[in-house]
């Protein structure tokens, strides 16, 4: 096994929080007195950096900065809700992004902290390559490879950041000070330096690291995929991007030892996070003291309301119920379909609920029957994901709910998260690493890729290697698609049944330019509020506040 890199947030979370100062300063409206108690707290030079291990630290903690959003609720939120594949659940405090109401706006928190947390991971890949010049003690191997991974995390916090909200502040030097003279830099230049930093950070990465969690060649490869996929798309995108696309996802697809699992089960699979699947992952840990407080905490947001339902409480191996999203209508009847062939809903959802009580209860969705009667083990609950007889559920000794019956707090539960490793039931910081791509994924963008080119053929190909490992045993022929069904339409249902709940279905949707179009189709909630101008984020509005000329000089997002 690899060993795993950990950007533990310690000491070395401490010392960045001097070297961004600047930039909380800017976009934060904490006092300056809390500021600077900040810096006191740290009790480490600014000078730190220059040192071998202030610089080895400075790097562990720019990863770091990607837990800030990866796996936790705010990229749950932004990522996932509001989508064809994903309506609201019963909790939380930001449904605006699911129903796309009037106060998803520049003052809104998860706006404000995406912006504010990313700029400060990319003003400490700024120091450590403003400053690698200063560094003794460091061969040039280990300098050099220092630098290439602060140009490749920057380049994937300007790729978030300009997925969600267009023209931003391009900032490529350290900042050391208040600014508040800036200007929006064009969406397009944007992207030009996110493929100049990935480009630049390339030949100095390794092809596939002993340390897990560390950029690399094939991550970079990976990453341009994406890149070029989503430019592709933009007006100042062209169609020779998908031709690069497609040369960077086959150099991952072929040039590296990464190799589809065989069972798509064993992606998920607890203790299997360093996977010959995973391309790039976002690392957390079960040591809550040194995980400076980010755990992964997707576990929480598409589990139901399970613990108060006849017969059953609140156990640590299913886990704390958030009810953030449940699926749309769409997910359970269009993308997981052929459930007799394709194992991927029985993969994917968690199916069965076991009784931690004995005694009987009277039921409470599943009226077939007046009561039940179980023991602690016994099934309680079963959620087949498709509509059952009332006769038929009056055989069972246990509830049988139903899309049909489903609500905001009980509903289908996407089990890829489930984390039982927890320290307790009811501990939000989960341990599990959070996979932003793996091979499924790219052999799937390759054949979107092949699919604008009007490569239908070979697209085919792509995804029925997908397909394939999707199947039951014996099955995969029935799996495979022709080259007349390699379409983006089907490409659409593909990638949700592949992909479901995996965090990349807005970006996904934004792509292709249908969010607003599907949301209206398929997603109630967000239907009847949905606009163009949603395509984009609100610019927070702190940010513009404390620009000289303000909106004039920042202007805004239109339609917010």
């Amino acid at each position: 096994m690899k060993n795993k890199f950990k950007h533990i947030l310690s000491r070395s979370a401490k010392y960045m929080r001097v070297a961004v100062l600047p930039v909380a300063l800017m976009f934060t409206t904490q006092s300056c007195e809390n500021i600077l108690d900040e810096v006191v707290v740290s009790n480490i030079s600014n000078d730190y950096i220059n040192t071998p291990k202030g610089f080895d630290d400075a790097i562990s903690a720019a990863y770091g900065y990607l837990r800030t959003y990866y796996a936790q609720e705010i990229g749950m939120t932004m990522s996932q809700m509001g989508t064809d594949t994903f309506t609201n659940g019963a909790d939380g405090s930001y449904k605006r992004y699911g129903l796309y109401t009037s106060d998803l706006d520049g003052r809104d928190n998860w706006v404000r902290t995406l912006w504010r947390e990313f700029y400060k991971g990319i003003n400490t890949c700024n120091a450590i390559i403003d400053r690698s010049s200063e560094i003794e003690g460091l061969s040039p191997t280990a300098l050099s490879e220092g630098v290439a991974q602060a140009k490749a995390l920057r380049a994937l916090f300007y790729f978030t950041l300009v997925q969600h909200y267009g023209d931003l502040d391009l900032r490529l030097n350290e900042t050391n000070g208040p600014v508040t003279e800036i200007t929006r830099t064009s969406e397009s230049a944007v992207y030009d330096q996110i493929i100049k930093d990935f480009n630049d950070a390339y030949g100095d990465l390794p092809a596939q690291s002993s340390e897990w969690g560390r950029f690399t060649q094939m991550a970079v490869d990976g990453f341009l995929t994406k890149v070029y996929i989503t430019r592709a798309t933009r007006p100042f995108g062209s169609a020779a991007d998908y031709a690069t696309a497609e040369s960077y996802g086959k150099k991952v697809i072929n040039n590296y030892d990464r190799e589809l699992l065989a069972d798509f089960a064993d992606i998920f699979e607890l203790g299997n996070d360093e996977n010959k699947e995973a391309i790039f992952s976002v690392q957390f840990s079960y040591d809550l003291l040194s995980a400076g407080g980010f755990g992964n905490r997707w576990h929480l947001y598409y589990l139901m309301e399970y613990d108060t339902q006849p017969g059953m409480s609140r156990v640590l191996e299913v886990g704390r119920p958030w009810k953030r999203l449940r699926p749309t209508d769409y997910t359970y009847n269009q993308v997981m379909v052929n459930r007799d062939v394709d194992a991927r809903y029985d993969k994917s959802f968690k199916k069965v609920f076991y009784a931690t009580k004995t005694g009987t209860f009277p039921t409470f969705l599943d009226k077939s029957k007046p009561e039940i009667t179980v023991s602690v083990g016994d099934t309680a609950i079963f959620m087949p994901g498709y509509e059952m007889s009332e006769a038929e559920r009056a055989k069972r000794p246990y509830q049988v709910y139903t899309p049909s019956m489903y609500q905001e707090k009980q509903f289908g539960v996407l089990g890829k998260f489930l984390d039982p490793l927890r320290a307790s039931i009811n501990e939000v910081q989960g341990g599990r690493d959070f996979v932003l791509i793996r091979l499924a994924d790219v052999h799937l963008l390759v054949a979107e890729c092949l699919i604008k080119q009007g490569k239908n053929a070979e697209a085919a190909e792509h995804i029925n290697k997908v397909r394939r490992r999707a199947a039951y045993p014996g099955k995969a022929a029935e799996m495979e698609i022709t080259a007349d069904q390699a379409t983006m339409e089907f490409l659409y249902d593909e990638r949700a049944r592949e992909l479901l709940g995996e965090g990349h279905r807005w970006t996904d949707l934004k792509r292709w330019g249908n969010l607003v179009e599907r949301v209206r189709m398929y997603n109630d909630y967000g239907a009847p509020n949905i606009q163009e101008h949603h395509m984009y984020r609100p610019i927070p509005q702190e940010q513009i506040d404390l620009v000289d000329g303000g909106n004039a000089s920042f202007p805004q997002n239109p339609g917010y």
